[in-house]
């Protein structure tokens, strides 16, 4: 096989949440409804439709949607990656209780040694929403700034939406990787307002049916997502974790030693073998 598309600048960053079973995809468009719907008379077949879901190819009329799906994907990382991350981080847990240690000693005020925990946690905001708005005006000005371009163009690429209503509530992409005959599932996100419908996991299953029609080997992608929930849907789909890296590099991080102190971010691999070379 062979490919032509244009190089990633920025790595890739899902936001997904947990969701319920669906049924399984078709080959082009797809649609489908909520599983409490499956059932439903003709009387009630207009509600049904109002329910259903499509998952069809990016349309240039669909730019503006699909960039602010990803904007609000993205920025819901800061406080995420700020506080709930720091769940992952044991290490970072311990330096910041024996800071907060080290300044009741050094200064004997119980007002600065209360308020330390709450200077380190804006510290850690502060440098959240810098690195990862830095990667957010990365991937804008990348592959998220010419769709067509960098996914409908080239060869075993493409990117999809989920539209409901007539409204673009969700968006996943698909990039080929000659080198080693795999897709890379990215950029998939779902409108915060239309979680928990099985969107996410409809638009994953495109990707796969997309990677079987045309003969990958593999599913890959990476996440730096921080919510259990997203994990366990990879896993849903059938993806196992292959590697896990504490210390990742976003696109736009400086290393300086502040920054290092108060961002860190852990980074997922995961893959779905679909036949052996």
């Amino acid at each position: 096989m062979h490919f032509s598309s244009p190089k990633m600048v920025c790595e890739t960053k899902i936001v997904a949440d947990e969701h319920d079973a669906i049924p399984g995809t078709k080959k082009e468009s797809m649609m489908w409804s909520s599983p409490s719907s499956a059932a439903l008379n003709p009387s009630e077949d207009k509600d049904v439709r109002k329910d259903a879901v499509f998952i069809r190819e990016f349309e240039r009329g669909d730019q503006e949607e699909v960039r602010r799906i990803f904007y609000e994907g993205i920025m819901e990382r800061i406080p995420n990656t700020a506080f709930r991350g720091l769940r992952q981080q044991p290490k970072t847990q311990f330096l910041y209780a024996l800071l907060t240690v080290m300044c009741f000693f050094v200064t004997k005020s119980v007002t600065l040694t209360c308020c330390a925990p709450l200077i380190l946690m804006g510290a850690r905001y502060y440098y959240s929403r810098k690195v990862i708005q830095s990667y957010l005006d990365c991937a804008l000005h990348t592959d998220m700034a010419d769709i067509e371009a960098y996914y409908m163009k080239p060869t075993g690429s493409c990117f999809w939406v989920a539209v409901l209503d007539g409204r673009v509530v969700g968006i996943v992409a698909a990039q080929g990787r000659e080198d080693d005959n795999t897709v890379e599932l990215r950029r998939m996100s779902v409108d915060s307002r239309y979680r928990g419908k099985g969107i996410a996991k409809a638009l994953g299953r495109r990707v796969l049916e997309f990677a079987v029609r045309n003969n990958y080997a593999a599913v890959v992608l990476g996440t730096t997502a921080v919510k259990l929930a997203a994990h366990k849907l990879y896993e849903s789909l059938g993806f196992r974790r292959t590697g896990q890296s504490e210390d990742y590099r976003l696109p736009g991080m400086s290393r300086s030693p502040l920054e290092r102190l108060f961002f860190q971010i852990r980074y997922s691999r995961y893959r779905l073998q679909l036949r052996e070379e």
